[in-house]
């Protein structure tokens, strides 16, 4: 399964990279639909996480709840790993699932939490650009021993 943490926070919103991210996991979407994967996709921003796709078997056509996803408030990653913890042992429950989890962000989180135990493989995509390339999508991924690649 394909797990994409979509930050959503304010900080996103910077430079287009809210939008960027979309269509990162559009490409995502369209790859897991291929394999005939599932998708499952939280956003996080001001204090939480939600659910934006539970875990379904990939669709063909995402623009339809990909384009209006929005920005703004802060970056709860910690809720977002919190939630895709209980998301993945209830898909455990009903049988085996390989996690590959992808964290679409600007790497801008007051706190940074322990790498995702329910994870058996992890890609930081980096959307830090701006003013100053402070690498901090990059030193999340060193931190949690994760791949990364710059959006």
């Amino acid at each position: 399964m394909h797990c994409v943490l979509l930050d959503t926070s304010a900080s996103m919103l910077r430079g287009q990279q809210l939008a960027r991210a979309k269509g990162y996991l559009q490409a995502l979407a369209e790859q897991a639909y291929r394999q005939r994967d599932r998708l499952c996709v939280l956003g996080f921003s001001g204090d939480s996480a939600y659910v934006i796709q539970a875990g379904a078997k990939a669709q063909a056509l995402n623009d339809g709840w990909i384009r209006p996803i929005a920005g703004g408030g802060g970056s709860p990653l910690a809720s977002a790993i919190t939630l895709l913890e209980r998301l993945l042992q209830r898909a455990r429950r009903q049988g085996p699932v390989h996690a590959c989890v992808w964290l679409l962000s600007d790497g801008r989180f007051a706190q940074v939490p322990e790498r995702p135990s329910c994870a058996e493989q992890i890609t930081v995509v980096g959307f830090d650009q701006g003013g100053l390339p402070l690498q901090l999508s990059q030193r999340l991924a060193s931190q949690w021993q994760a791949a990364w690649i710059e959006a």
